[in-house]
């Protein structure tokens, strides 16, 4: 018994165990998969449908499901309402989800079959889908609005048989002829209204037509009608339109045809034109049909506009326009996704569509249509948000797009899971911006540890309440059972079921503020704590109501403006949304786009007509609500254009000009913008011989002003006048414009000849001047020029018609000698002229001279009175672009009244050197409108008068200066770049605008660390005008900023420059404090080291190294010599052993700032020259006018900042240069460069110290040594000084290291430290290996090979000086020290060592 309890115990134990874990293996199913969305669409959805009375119909309808997924139910709506088909014999549903019609029931008074049909999938459980909707529509008895009627037709012409039907029924209609079926042709053409077009006739078209319409169950013939055919009888008719085109709308993708017959004689030539463009026949896709109509096939998008007919018979024109609209269906630009959500969230279903006209999109939850409200809004025009989900949200959701041409739908479903199943990953769910906050991390489902969940949170109230607003806080709880613990605030509005979360935004927040409330409302809030365990217990509900707020109206929704004619405009507009009290008034605000000034209205209604606009021109409307409370807020600008028409003023400044025999030329200018009400699309060009009534026309393109008129008889007289034209109409055209062409070709390749002959006639106070064409009458002559003046031809100028031979200079002084000039001119230039000289008689003489009188001319003499320049010219500014120019004519009655056809023409030219080009325009009245003026520009304007063949001077000259106006373009040549040892400071360079419109003012940088930033969140910089450069400063290492600059004047900003990005350093590369050379850190890879930054192995670099040691030893060598001069015979040999023995003399004592001299070395010419020092002991750099770099090259100029000899180059260098730093340059610019070594006289031991710093020390790779080095100091402003050793300074001679041999791997190397300067180590005795001198030859590679680029900059440590006592000694005695015999022994072994390094360094 007992072992039979044990096992029984046993088993019970092991059931329990598995049961557990079953339990739990089903709890991580379940928290770890989510429901997976059913499959659920419509593969045939229904069309609509033509159904013929009695007959039968079918409107489809099929749908996709799971399999597995429960059976799919198939209803039907009608008109919206589900259709009740269990008793209905003669309408059923198929299987497949079709519904079938037996036999269509359609009569005047019942009509139980026509109408709007949709299918209604459904699947029990999950949900239902719409199908789009189809109209189901019924042919109609036969009607004729009109009917054929007996006509008569010229042979050749065309002729329109009447039949218009139903619009339905018109693909059933069709013709006979003598009661035999019309087959249709290119000849024939049936047009959309039914009507048959006969073009160029014949006598076979004669007969009996009727119309018929067949196929729709009853079929219906109108009457007869006789067509007969006339012979043409040669007469002129008048062009007149048998049919026109008329306005029409077809979808993409249909077919087209617009109707033009034109009948008249001679017979008309038909064309068409599409906007400006003539429009050509295309294979396939654009014809021409029965005599002029135009079909068009497949149309696109593009196709629409409007199209004009117009037919031309020689004599007349007519013209006939048509509009054609597009339209376009729904299409899906961006489809609503399945979504899985938790309650209370909030969710989006994006729905994007096209189509023109615009779809209205609505949306349908499971069949029925969703009512926006609290909870369901329609955001960003068409996406669906539902905010607060609860279960019964689940289901498919669909977006339903509609418009005259189609309509459209997509499906969605939403699945609500519970808050222990993870959100799937993929498909990601669309949610709102604060959705991705209310997933809180205890609701994901995932399996999560055992352990207690936190305790309610404590003390919520509701510390800040608003009118929208409230923000809540609390405690933590009482037992949080975890550190970091997350909040969810559950809040919905009081009476509803519907609650939505807001989740605190990081770990340990304990309050939060709800947004988007209603005010004076009351709601209910709790909040749970989350912790690793998961979602805690609930705080007890807390109501707070929001503060009722005194509101003025928003915005008026939905306001819409539409041109009903050229100068109206309606509007209408919504009762706004928010707001309490009435709507008192509605004030509309509108502004005239070309003028700027607003004007408003007050309007009572919530329309209005606004009339007295001008034609074609851009408006802008606003509407702003008023209640109790005062003016509300205002709408968006909307923008509209009001109609074209025709134009209402003519062509300006028509000319004519005669070319030859045969052609003339036209020019003119457009109509004034005020008369022009539209875009000229063309320009109408009539013209007739003499004063004949018939009439021929050319017509030009929208842009062309010029036209050449050819074909015409010679020596005739022809009158032209042209009007402008829009794609409403003609407008007025000029007056008529005669001119007459010539009577034979003649040559206008070269200038005239000099006239036959000249003669002149003085008279007191006038000469009749007189004359004889050129001999060669093959040249063209379009005039002549009459030149005089006293003593000289070139005083006043005349010219005058080509067909005068006399003219009477008046106005004149008695007694005096002019001399007269005339030359011929044509288009090419003036010809040679012939000269004459008259003395006009003392005023004594008669003033009628009696040869006059018995020798008068028969000839009648034109008007004698030479063109006087207008007179008074004024330029007056009227805006930043426009000067208008008024003038006043002497030679016009006082009125000023202008009567005949003269014309002025203005000419106008900047002040500019670079623009020198001069333009002109034509005027008819005594003032222009000169537009398209740049701002902020002098102009000098001039005005000349012209009449017939004679032109007058140009006046004097009148200036004005446009106003300024906003710069138009940006700062150009943006550049940013660091400011050296200063990484945390950039410097912000630029170019002034090229169109700055204005004197610029100021600037603004903007930066921001955000290229994407809105403009008013970035960091701002004002910079005065006269500025071009900028340093910002305090920014932030390792980042990448981008700045944009923005230009002002007077009148305001300019537009901002595209953002330039720049990226801080890293660090500010502050170096490690100088230690032991043996100590020194390798080098960053990134960083140019020494002269070549390529190693050890350059070629270069080994020969200077050599070349630097031989040299060394050359300054020991002579250094001793020179030291040791002054000593006795037994101090000599001492200095020769001290010499051989490799010169291990030490100086010993204090010696202030006494240098031997440095000495150069040409080796080729083996010359010593001293050294130019500095006599400033402490030079300071200055700053470099040469452009640099980001960052500039330092490692250049610290060198030389601490030499005060390559520091005085260096200014030679800028431009301040001496004698003798011009003769080192010189020597320099040989034609070969030369290797120019310093030569000191230091011995290689002496004393060194850091120089201590607390910025970066550029490298020294570029000095050059000098007799007493200064150590190099950077003061805080960035500048390098130099400071020499004094007296109280210790001297560390006696402690260096004894010298030893270089060896090419000693890590101390002392001819590595000239080639690449050793960073010390920090911490270690400022001790140095000896330092030998580097080369100017170094120094000029080493600024070449880093002006491309930074370099990180290098500590060098300069010696000072060595305190040599003896020093000034030896410098004082220098010339009776020498000995002859021994200088001259130290000078051919110094030769020798010249020739070896000579030989070294030529060496390959």
């Amino acid at each position: 018994m007992a072992e039979r309890g044990a096992l029984s115990l046993l088993s019970l134990l092991c059931l329990t165990f598995l049961r557990t874990e079953t339990t739990a293996a089903k709890h991580v199913d379940k928290g770890s998969a989510a429901q997976p969305f059913t499959p659920f669409w419509f593969t045939v959805e229904p069309e609509d449908t033509l159904a013929i009375r009695g007959n039968s119909a079918l409107l489809n309808c099929s749908t996709h499901s799971d399999p597995a997924a429960a059976a799919v139910r198939v209803e039907w709506k009608k008109d919206g309402t589900f259709m009740s088909l269990v008793s209905d014999e003669r309408r059923s549903v198929l299987p497949d989800g079709s519904l079938f019609f037996a036999h269509v029931v359609h009569s005047k008074h019942n009509k139980p079959d026509e109408g709007t049909y949709q299918c209604v999938a459904t699947i029990d459980n999950i949900g239902s889908i719409s199908s789009r909707t189809a109209r189901l529509a019924v042919a109609g008895m036969p009607r004729f609005a009109s009917q054929p009627s007996p006509a008569a037709v010229h042979l050749g012409s065309s002729q329109v048989m009447a039949c218009e039907v139903n619009g339905d029924l018109v693909p059933f209609a069709r013709w006979e002829k003598d009661r035999l079926p019309l087959e249709p042709s290119a000849r024939l053409v049936q047009l959309p209204s039914g009507a048959l077009v006969i073009s160029n006739a014949t006598e076979a078209d004669a007969g009996l037509y009727r119309c018929l319409v067949e196929n729709v169950g009853s079929s219906k013939a109108s009457d007869e009608a006789q067509l007969q055919t006339l012979p043409e009888t040669g007469e002129e008719r008048k062009l007149e339109f048998l049919v026109q085109p008329a306005p029409v709308t077809k979808a993409v993708g249909a077919d087209v045809l617009l109707p033009c017959l034109v009948t008249g004689f001679p017979a008309p030539r038909l064309r068409w034109m599409f906007g400006d463009k003539h429009l050509e026949e295309s294979e396939g896709r654009v014809e021409l049909l029965g005599g002029g109509s135009l079909q068009i096939s497949n149309l696109t998008e593009e196709d629409a506009g409007v199209y004009t007919c117009a037919a031309d018979s020689g004599n007349a024109t007519v013209e006939a326009q048509a509009q054609l609209t597009m339209q376009v269906p729904p299409r899906f630009v961006k489809r609503p996704d399945n979504i899985y959500a938790y309650e209370s969230m909030d969710i989006v279903f994006e729905c994007e569509v096209s189509g023109s006209p615009a779809p209205t999109v609505k949306w349908v939850k499971n069949g029925d249509a969703v009512i926006p409200s609290d909870y369901f809004k329609i955001i960003k025009e068409h996406n669906l948000q539902v905010l607060g989900l609860v279960k019964s949200d689940e289901g498919f959701y669909q977006c339903l797009a509609e418009n005259d041409a189609g309509n459209i739908q997509s499906s969605a479903q939403l699945v609500i899971l519970d808050h222990d199943v993870a959100l799937p990953s993929f498909p990601p769910p669309s949610l709102t911006p604060n959705t991705a906050d209310h997933v809180t991390p205890g609701s994901r489902g995932a399996a999560r540890p055992a352990g207690p969940a936190p305790s309610p949170p404590r003390d919520v109230v509701a510390s800040l309440v608003s009118t929208r607003f409230i923000k809540l806080t609390w405690r933590p709880p009482a037992e949080p059972h975890g550190d970091e613990l997350t909040f969810s605030v559950f809040y919905s509005q009081e009476g509803t079921s519907r609650e939505r979360v807001v989740n605190t935004s990081r770990p340990g927040e304990m309050q939060v503020t709800i947004q988007n409330l209603m005010p004076d409302t009351k709601y209910r809030f709790r909040v749970v704590a989350h912790n690793g365990n998961g979602q805690g217990e609930s705080s007890a509900a807390l109501k707070v109501a929001t503060q009722a707020e005194v509101q003025v109206p928003g915005p008026a929704p939905n306001l819409q403006a539409a041109s009903n004619s050229p100068t109206s405009v309606s509007l209408s507009w919504d009762k706004p949304l928010t707001g309490n009290g009435e709507m008192l008034t509605y004030k509309l605000y509108y502004t005239d786009k070309s003028f700027g000034s607003e004007q408003d209205v007050d309007v009572d209604a919530q329309s209005y007509a606004m009339t007295g606009l001008k034609k074609n021109t851009e408006y802008s409307f606003r509407v702003v609500a008023n209640n109790q409370h005062g003016p509300g807020v205002s709408t968006d600008d909307i923008v509209v254009r009001t109609l074209s028409d025709v134009p209402s003023a003519p062509p300006q400044n028509l000319t004519v000009e005669v070319q030859n025999s045969k052609s003339i030329m036209l020019r003119w200018q457009p109509p004034p913008l005020s008369g022009q009400n539209g875009e000229i699309t063309s320009y109408k060009i009539r013209y007739r011989k003499g004063y004949r009534r018939s009439e021929a026309a050319e017509v030009t393109a929208g842009t062309q002003l010029v036209k050449l008129i050819d074909g015409l008889e010679r020596g005739t007289e022809y009158s032209f006048r042209v009007s402008a034209m829009t794609v409403n109409g003609t407008g007025p055209a000029t007056e008529w414009t005669a001119a007459e062409t010539f009577e034979s070709d003649l040559d206008e390749s070269r200038v005239p000849d000099q006239p036959s002959s000249l003669h002149v006639r003085p008279l007191v106070s006038s000469i009749v001047v007189s004359w004889t064409p050129p001999e060669n009458q093959d040249i063209v002559v379009r005039g002549y020029s009459i030149g005089y003046g006293i003593g000289s031809p070139h005083t006043q100028t005349i010219k005058v018609d080509y067909k005068q031979r006399y003219y009477t200079i008046e106005n004149l002084d008695p007694s005096s000698h002019y001399v007269i000039t005339l030359k011929a001119y044509n288009n090419m230039g003036e010809g040679i002229p012939v000269y004459e000289s008259a003395n006009t008689r003392p005023q004594s003489d008669l003033d009628v001279d009696p040869y006059e009188l018995s020798h008068a001319p028969y000839t009648p003499v034109p008007d004698p009175s030479p063109m006087m320049p207008p007179v008074g010219v004024q330029a007056s500014v009227l805006t930043h672009d426009t000067i208008k120019v008024t003038w006043a004519d002497n030679s016009l009655p006082k009125n000023q009244k202008i009567t005949d056809n003269r014309f002025y023409t203005v000419r106008w030219k900047t002040n500019i050197p670079a623009n020198t080009k001069v333009k002109t325009a034509n005027a008819t009245s005594l003032s222009h409108m000169v537009t398209g003026l740049k701002p902020n520009t002098l102009y000098e304007f001039s005005v000349m008068v012209t009449k017939g063949r004679r032109s007058s001077t140009w006046s004097m000259t009148a200036q004005g200066t446009t106003f300024e106006t906003t710069p138009s373009s940006s700062p150009k040549d943006v550049t940013v770049v660091s400011k050296e040892n200063k990484p945390r400071t950039i410097i912000v360079n630029w170019q002034p605008p090229s169109e700055a419109n204005g004197k610029i003012t100021g600037y603004i940088i903007y930066y921001s660390t955000d290229v994407n930033a809105e403009v008013h969140d970035w960091v701002i910089e004002p910079v005065v005008g006269n500025r071009l450069t900028h340093q910002i400063q305090d920014l932030t290492l390792d980042t990448t900023y981008y700045f944009k600059i923005q230009a002002r004047n007077s009148k305001g900003m300019g537009p901002m420059s595209e953002a330039v990005h720049f990226r801080t350093p890293k660090t500010s590369n502050l170096p490690p404090k100088p230690g032991p050379p043996g100590n020194s850190h390798p080098q960053d890879p990134g960083t140019a080291v020494g002269v070549g930054g390529n190693g050890e192995s350059h070629i270069l670099v080994i020969v200077i190294i050599i070349s630097v040691g031989a040299f060394t030893i050359i300054v020991v060598v002579v250094g001793a010599f020179l030291c040791t001069r002054r000593t006795t015979s037994h101090q000599k040999k001492k200095r020769a052993a001290s010499k051989s023995s490799n010169g291990s003399h030490k100086y010993k004592g204090n010696s202030k700032d006494l240098k031997p001299p440095d000495l150069w070395i040409h080796h080729e010419r083996l010359e010593l020259k001293p050294m130019d020092k500095s006599p400033d002991p402490n030079p300071v750099m200055t700053e470099t006018p040469i452009p640099r770099t980001s960052q500039d090259i330092t490692p250049a100029d610290a060198g030389l900042d601490g030499n005060p000899h390559l520091q005085q180059r260096r200014n030679s260098y800028r431009g301040h240069e001496s004698e003798d730093s011009m003769s080192a340059l010189a020597a320099r610019r040989g034609m070969r460069p030369k290797m120019m070594m310093p030569f000191d006289a230091q011995p290689p031991q002496q004393s060194v110290r850091n120089a201590p710093s607390s910025e970066p020390l550029p490298a020294a790779t570029t000095s050059s040594q000098v007799s007493c080095p200064s150590e190099i100091m950077v003061d805080p402003e960035g500048s390098y000084h130099g400071s020499t050793t004094t007296e109280e300074e210790a001297s560390y001679s006696g402690n260096l290291p004894p010298h030893r041999s270089a060896h090419p791997h000693a890590h101390a190397h002392p001819l590595k430290s000239f080639g690449v300067p050793a960073i010390a180590a920090p911490g270690h005795p400022a001790y140095e290996s000896p330092a030998l001198p580097s080369t100017p030859l170094l120094a000029q590679t080493a600024s070449i090979g880093t002006l491309g680029r930074t370099r990180t900059p290098m500590v060098v440590t300069v010696p000072n000086a060595p305190d040599v006592p003896e020093t000034s000694k030896m410098l004082e005695d220098v010339d009776s020290s020498y000995e002859p015999d021994e200088l001259t022994e130290e000078m051919a072994h110094l030769e020798g060592l010249m020739k070896d390094l000579n030989a070294i360094t030529t060496a390959p």
